[in-house]
Order: structure tokens, then C-alpha cells, then sequence
């Protein structure tokens, strides 16, 4: 987008959440004002070796960051609030807004990553309006989805009223009580919604998302059926789900450990709030629960959807230092595995089911319903704002398409309405709505082992060392080019049929080789001591030993070429011939 374009009308840009799963962040941009929407992170596919957190690429944040004013958070899943802590690193947000439970756990992670000081954490109530910057007021609607305190947000903008929904269902029973401010919704939409930004996440499925509360009577039949240990796994965040599992542990006489970092600490803010209750000795460390009767025991564990290091997984792959498996335990998967997950998940229950565990699984057995709503739910919510413009959200690209033809089957014209990808921008003004341009978008890749960024290429050598090996040589060359013993090969992960004697023999020749056709290139003997370049011929003797290894194996390995030189150039004498000069170590002794 040209840094020229004038601000005719209010810019929307979602830089992450659309034609995906994750990492939901949008911008909000009137005149010289930004605000953003909620800042989230993914998790890695498997083809990104040594990444553990996927954001979206903030470049267009980093070049404008002296015009954003605040930040908006919906609700505290970490695919909403997960990227904050990391982009506190690139650039200043001077306030945040949101609920309470998300602020709680948001401050946990700044303060791990050590940015706290980057920002203002405020909380806010249902129906609290703040104001940000000039140009932007925000009101907090009331929403149900499958974590506690989450919101839909109304935007007053000088054009009109904007409403983004958040991740959302109509659960007409919530489990806590806090019901759906329909009210409020149906009141913007009377007065007049100029834009609905909506959940897309299941409009391929009918019917509306059944309530968190139909299943409590299925998990406690699944209780009461279990004979010895009960495992439970859920999404860490399921605030509901995990109030629920305690209040039948308490009813089925077990005592709960909780195992996972991520499930302790959001356990321990939702009971400092008041949003799970329970008594303290229904909490046990692992180690107090050993000496019980197994069928005194529920495990609330981490892991629903086969994530690497979570502890499901773990157990699964018996690398837990204090669990094991025993044939009369049963293991619960109260979650249902999100897009890209469901392999993992699967190979998960399978390594339970081979150590004798008893699983309970999949949608027959309604255990698990989802947080955000079917079609009907996304009608409802069109009939509530009436708007003027719509763009589907939060949602692979075929739930956008679905989404939007369920909107003109409710009235919105096709022409009011766009589909769009990360990094688009959308213009609005109030009479039409367009993509105006595209900002830099993408992904930004993090290795927490190491703090870091990992770039394209530091992935891309990964990939390749994964999928085809590496091939390690040492050679010692001297100052006229010639090998001082034979090089080191050292080969890793490399499928071959050419045996390391007859490998080795073979890369001393093309070393040979290439050093008598190039030597030239990077010698001089002019002067009174000869002159190499030694970085020119070691990059060239790499990209050439590169090509002919590839060629010979028939394969892609990753090449690294070490060289070891001589310390001291010799120089010349009277008779022509060369002598070494001496190191002042030398020279002293």
C-alpha cells in the first residue's frame, strides 16, 4: 500500500486468522489512529523443525508503530492473546483492554518475557465502553463461547458502529450463568450497524452449537463407568469444561491432580476470580495422589490435541517421569481435535489404547461440544446487528465462502460483502466497502529455546538436514594449495549405497580437483608473501563439493565444507626460495 494513499474511510486489515486456524490479529486504522484486535499466535506443523510458536508478520505494525493507541482483547484463548507478549518486544502498545481472566493471564506472560513495562493492562466489565485514541469508542458485549469472560465488541468509529463478534456461540444455558447480551446487539442493530466482522469457524455445519451444559450428563456416565484411574484431557482454557470435570470429581469421590503448566496456571487465576470453585483439598499434588485407591483418582491433564511436549502426549509415549499406564486406567478426550491436529490425536490414543488404557472418544459419545456457533448461530447473529457490510472472519477459506452465502441468504447483498486474505485492506466508508490494497503479511516463526526469530532460510536448512541428511568435511589445505591429509567426512542421516572409504577417496579427488582448476582465482604470489583468499575458496570449494555430492548420491543432503589453514604466510628469501616466519610465541621463546 503507498505510503501517498490517502485515508478516505476506515482500514481494516486482518494480519492473521484468516484462511487459517490461529494467530487471529486485526487492525483497526482511522486517519493517523491504529487500534488492534486481539494479537494471537498458531503452533507449527511438523515441517518446521525447531519452531515452537507461529505468529503472524507485524512488519506493517513495526513501520506504523507510532500510530497505535491501544489494544482491544476479546477473550483468553492463546490464539487470541498468545502473540502479545513477543510483539511488546518489536514495538510499545500503550494501553490494553479486556476481561478479566484474559488480563490475569496475559500478565503472567508479560512479566515471564519480561515486558510488562511496555504496556497499561486495564479490565474492563459487560457494557464498559473505553475510549481509544480520537477516533475509536469500545463497548464490551457480553458473549458465551467455551472460555469464561468473553466478549463481542462494538467499535464507534466516525462513520458508524463496527462489530466484530469474537469467537462465539448462543448458549442459552451457560454453565456460569453469564448469558448472551442479546439485548445489546439487537439495540446496535436497530440504530444501525454499519459492518459485522463474524466468527466463520463452523458455518459449514447446520443447526446451532449445543450448550457447554448437555455435557455434564454424558461425562458423568462416563464417570460413573470407570473402574480405575480416570484421565481426563481438555483444552487447557476450557474454563467450563474444567469447572465441570471437578464438580464430578467431587460427586464420583475422586480427588483431582492437575498435570500441565498451562492448565495449573489457568486454574489458579480462574479460582483466584471466582470462575472455578472448589474446595482445596479436591486439588492434590501428584505425589499425594499415589497412595490412593485408583478409583479415588481423576488426572486433569493437558495434551487434547497431541501437541509435542503437552503431557497426554507424554504419557502416551512413556517418557512422563511420575505416569505410567496401567490396562485398568481410563483416559477421557473431552476436546475434538482442531483442523491440522486430528493425525496427531489419533496416533495419541492409539499408543494409550496399546498399553491397555480403556479411551473414551469422539463426537458420539458427547463429550466435547464446540465454542463457537453453527449456521444457525451466524443467522442469529446477522438478524440481531442487520448490518450494512459484512466480512467473514476467523476461518479457513472455504468457511469464509460459506459463511458469506449464508449472509446473502439472510439479506446482505452480495456487493456488501467482501472475502479477503491476511494482509488485505479493507476500506470502509458509509456507502461502500472494497480491498483498497495489501500490506506485507505472512508468518514470523519463533524458537523459544533460543529467544529468537528463525528466518525462511535457517528453516529451510532444517528442513533439508530433516528430510535428506548432512554431509560434514574437514580438509587442511596449505599455502600452495594442497591437501595435508586426507579430509573428514562425517555423514548424518544420509541414505547411501557408496561406502564411506570409497565416499571419502572420492571427495580428496574432486577436492584435488577443483583446487588445481581454481587456485588461480583466489592466489597471488606477487610481494614478498604470497596472498590467499581463503573465504572465497572455502565458499567455492562448499557450493562445488555441494553439487557433485548431490549428484553422485542422488540425493539433497545439506553440505558443510570446514578449512583449516596455515596460521603464517612464508615469505620470500634471496635465492627465490620461501621460508615461514615465526610467530612473536616463537620469537619470544
Amino acid at each position: 500500500m503507498s505510503k501517498n494513499e490517502t485515508n478516505a474511510g476506515l482500514k481494516i486489515i486482518p494480519l492473521g486468522g484468516l484462511h487459517e486456524i490461529g494467530k487471529n490479529t486485526c487492525v483497526f486504522e482511522y486517519d493517523d489512529e491504529i487500534i488492534l484486535l486481539d494479537a494471537g499466535l498458531a503452533f507449527p506443523t511438523k515441517a518446521m523443525h525447531g519452531v515452537n510458536i507461529v505468529l503472524p508478520d507485524t512488519t506493517y505494525l513495526r513501520e506504523n508503530r507510532h500510530k497505535i493507541k491501544g489494544m482491544i482483547v476479546t477473550h483468553g484463548h492463546e490464539d487470541h492473546i498468545g502473540g502479545i507478549a513477543f510483539h511488546l518486544k518489536q514495538f510499545d502498545i500503550p494501553v490494553i483492554y479486556g476481561p478479566r481472566l484474559a488480563m490475569a493471564m496475559l500478565e503472567g506472560k508479560l512479566e515471564e518475557a519480561g515486558v510488562r513495562d511496555r504496556t497499561e493492562l486495564r479490565t474492563v466489565l459487560p457494557r464498559d465502553v473505553v475510549r481509544i485514541g480520537k477516533s475509536f469508542f469500545v463497548e464490551y458485549i457480553r458473549n458465551t463461547h467455551s472460555i469464561a469472560d468473553s466478549f463481542t465488541i462494538a467499535i464507534h468509529t466516525p462513520l458508524g458502529v463496527v462489530i466484530h463478534t469474537g469467537d462465539f456461540k448462543f448458549d442459552h444455558t451457560p454453565v456460569d450463568g453469564e448469558k448472551f447480551d442479546l439485548q445489546r446487539l439487537a439495540e446496535h442493530g436497530e440504530k444501525g450497524v454499519l459492518c459485522l466482522l463474524s466468527d466463520s469457524t463452523n458455518s459449514e455445519v447446520p443447526g446451532f452449537t449445543p450448550s457447554e451444559a448437555s455435557v455434564f450428563p454424558n461425562l458423568d456416565r462416563v464417570f460413573s463407568q470407570a473402574e480405575g484411574r480416570l484421565f481426563v484431557t481438555t483444552f487447557a482454557s476450557s474454563v467450563h469444561r474444567i469447572n465441570m470435570i471437578l464438580q464430578l470429581a467431587r460427586k464420583h469421590n475422586r480427588v483431582v491432580t492437575v498435570v500441565g503448566r498451562s492448565m495449573l496456571n489457568l486454574i489458579a487465576h480462574a479460582r483466584n476470580l471466582g470462575y472455578i470453585k472448589c474446595e482445596d483439598n479436591l486439588l492434590q499434588p501428584l505425589h499425594m495422589v499415589r497412595n490412593l485407591p485408583d478409583d479415588n483418582v481423576l488426572v486433569l491433564t493437558t495434551g487434547s490435541q497431541g501437541e509435542t511436549m503437552a503431557a497426554m502426549t507424554r504419557i502416551a509415549n512413556k517418557e512422563h517421569p511420575h505416569i505410567k499406564i496401567r490396562p485398568t486406567d481410563t483416559v477421557v478426550f473431552s476436546a475434538n481435535p482442531i483442523p491440522g491436529n486430528t493425525i496427531a490425536v489419533v496416533n495419541t490414543i492409539d499408543k494409550l489404547m496399546q498399553q491397555g488404557a480403556k479411551v473414551v472418544y469422539g463426537r458420539e459419545h458427547g463429550i466435547h461440544v464446540s465454542g463457537h456457533g453453527c449456521q444457525e448461530d451466524q443467522k442469529l447473529m446477522i438478524a440481531l446487528t442487520r448490518p450494512k457490510f459484512f466480512v467473514p472472519v476467523h476461518g479457513e477459506h472455504r468457511m469464509l465462502v460459506k459463511h458469506s452465502q449464508t449472509a446473502q441468504k439472510m439479506g446482505v447483498p452480495a456487493e456488501n460483502m467482501v472475502i479477503i486474505q491476511n494482509g488485505d485492506v479493507i476500506e470502509l466508508t458509509e456507502e461502500s466497502i472494497r480491498v483498497a490494497g495489501k500490506v506485507q503479511s505472512g508468518i514470523e516463526l519463533v524458537d523459544t529455546t533460543s529467544s529468537g526469530m528463525v528466518s525462511a532460510k535457517v528453516l529451510q536448512e532444517r528442513q533439508r538436514m530433516a528430510e535428506e541428511g548432512l554431509v560434514t568435511i574437514a580438509a587442511a589445505i596449505d599455502w600452495q594449495g594442497k591437501l595435508l591429509a586426507k579430509p573428514e567426512i562425517h555423514i548424518r542421516g544420509v541414505v547411501t549405497s557408496v561406502e564411506r572409504s570409497l565416499l571419502q577417496k572420492w571427495v580428496q579427488q574432486r577436492i584435488e580437483e577443483i583446487i588445481s582448476v581454481r587456485w588461480s582465482e583466489f592466489s597471488s604470489s606477487e610481494g614478498e608473501q604470497p596472498e590467499v583468499d581463503w573465504g572465497g575458496l572455502q565458499g567455492t570449494l562448499e557450493r562445488e563439493l555441494q553439487r557433485s555430492i548431490r549428484r553422485e548420491l542422488q540425493c539433497q543432503p545439506s553440505v558443510t565444507f570446514l578449512m583449516q589453514i596455515p596460521d603464517e604466510p612464508p615469505v620470500k628469501v634471496a635465492d627465490g626460495r620461501r621460508r615461514r616466519t615465526r610467530t612473536a610465541a616463537q620469537v619470544a621463546s
